[in-house]
């Protein structure tokens, strides 16, 4: 059986190309994704700490807990970036 040809509204899901065959497009790839969570994660935790909420402090203890988890994943996958504090 062929498969189905890509349809427009398809096409536009893929925004990043990843040649899984490429050991190096894999690991930037993981790499970029990773360290973007992070940064995300960073900008969270600054927003955070300038509210008044209720139970910020076990939102921050939380967001700085998983940014330790993908840190530690970089590290141990040796895809850790220097810029990254």
């Amino acid at each position: 059986m062929d498969k189905p040809a890509p349809t427009p509204a398809r096409q536009g899901q893929f925004e990043r190309t990843v040649d899984l065959d490429q050991h190096d497009s894999v690991r930037n790839h993981v790499h970029q994704r990773v360290s973007s969570e992070v940064e995300r994660l960073q900008r969270r935790i600054e927003v955070l700490r300038l509210t008044q909420a209720p139970h910020v402090a076990l939102m921050i203890s939380s967001y700085q807990r998983i940014i330790d988890q993908k840190k530690g994943f970089l590290q141990n996958w040796d895809l850790s970036d220097r810029n990254m504090s």
